[in-house]
């Protein structure tokens, strides 16, 4: 291995071909684009452009020589089936996320990341970089404000008109997506709220499918969580919303933290918990308050920080640390374990919403959502039942009707 990492990207759709243009424009210092696959052989005058090999079988590229890692820029369900495969060619593995659809095909494929551990498998979760977000990791888990007792995120800054499911036989559906707005557009938002606040126990989700578009599956989601310990939370997000809200709210006992459209963040801290300042008043000094004639100098602080946008350097620096990990053993931001978390979560939200029960997180019973994704699938007739990919359609290759598809982020 040279001082650059080789990546090969496999699907050059939307995604990919984002990848491959900052690659080649020598955006990311460490790594180079070095192949490209895709099943479309019309894309080959990409690769061309960019002066590398072209593949249409991905399996050809795993053994080519002609990189040290990929990136699966596919179809969700294709995500875990290609990192296994490129794990076995000896080769290092950032996978798009969501990880998968379901958490057996994750658990599998971190099984086998499990018996590489010369070779690196991340995630794509480029909103990790963002400045706003690791400073509220650090400033939460430094225990200054305390634990936790309430987090809410609205999130319905993803509005998709009625063509933008059109424009594809697989999207938004059970076989081909895997989900709605779970799957597709809210996972980032799924991780990074696990990321702070810690992984719920349980889960209680109210869902909507086709409830303001003609689609099979979600697009209107509304999710009550438990984190144990009294701490709760809600996640709300949809397609249908034109203006849209992105507000998230942390609520500790010693302060709250609110962001706003993922660029202004108000901190709030306490003077002392609040149970103790509870003690020390009585109804006139709540009403002074309410009036908002007291003074709360003495009972908390504010402070107010804007953070510009970085969108368009969040996954370079994710493909950059990345390879700085292979290379060099930098810590890596994402680890492809951490992928489960944000499938089992939309996974448990979706069964509570077919079954109308609270689901475990801690104890989430992976055969019966299985069990049920399955049975939507069998509806829709189009695509086939999950488990195991079947034997004659082999992800990424020229016989896999899907494997054109990417995903949008």
């Amino acid at each position: 291995m040279t001082d650059k990492l080789r990546l090969g990207i496999i699907g050059l759709g939307a995604q990919g071909g984002f990848y491959a243009g900052f690659l080649a424009a020598g955006r990311v210092p460490n790594t180079a684009l070095a192949a490209i696959c895709d099943v479309d052989e019309t894309k080959l005058g990409k690769a061309d452009e960019y002066g590398v090999p072209f593949f249409t079988d991905y399996r050809d590229l795993l053994t080519s020589g002609a990189v040290d890692a990929v990136v699966t820029t596919i179809p969700h369900y294709l995500h875990p089936e290609v990192a296994i495969a490129a794990l076995d060619a000896g080769l290092h593995v950032l996978v798009e996320k969501p990880a998968g659809v379901y958490t057996k095909q994750v658990r599998r494929m971190l099984d086998e990341a499990a018996t590489h551990p010369d070779l690196t498998t991340a995630i794509m979760f480029n909103q990790r970089t963002n400045p706003l977000y690791r400073s509220l990791r650090e400033l939460i888990g430094s225990g200054e404000l305390g634990a936790l007792r309430h987090t809410s995120w609205i999130i319905t800054k993803w509005w998709r008109p009625q063509g933008y499911y059109d424009q594809s036989a697989w999207r938004a559906t059970w076989g081909g997506e895997g989900g709605g707005v779970l799957v597709n557009q809210a996972p980032h938002q799924l991780d990074l709220w696990q990321w702070l606040c810690g992984v719920p126990r349980s889960v209680f989700a109210k869902l909507a499918f086709g409830f303001r578009r003609d689609i099979a599956v979600e697009d209107e989601v509304t999710a009550v969580v438990d984190f144990g310990d009294g701490a709760t939370g809600t996640f709300i997000t949809c397609t249908h919303d034109l203006p849209g809200t992105d507000r998230l709210e942390i609520l500790l006992d010693g302060g709250k933290i609110v962001v706003e459209d993922s660029r202004r963040v108000t901190v709030t801290r306490l003077r002392a918990p609040e149970q103790e300042l509870s003690k020390g008043m009585d109804m006139a000094d709540v009403m002074r308050i309410f009036a908002g004639e007291a003074d709360t100098s003495d009972l908390m602080s504010t402070e107010v920080q804007e953070f510009e946008s970085n969108w368009s350097d969040q996954h370079p620096a994710v493909i950059e640390n990345f390879a700085a990990h292979v290379l060099e053993g930098t810590p890596l931001i994402a680890p492809v374990a951490d992928g489960i978390h944000g499938v089992r979560l939309a996974n448990a939200i979706h069964l509570s919403g077919w079954t109308g029960r609270e689901v475990s997180i801690e104890h989430f019973d992976e055969n019966a959502y299985l069990a049920e994704l399955n049975r939507r699938i069998a509806a829709e007739g189009t695509f086939p039942t999950r488990e195991e990919a079947p034997p004659s359609v082999v992800p990424g290759s020229t016989r896999d009707p899907g494997a054109t598809a990417v995903e949008e982020h």
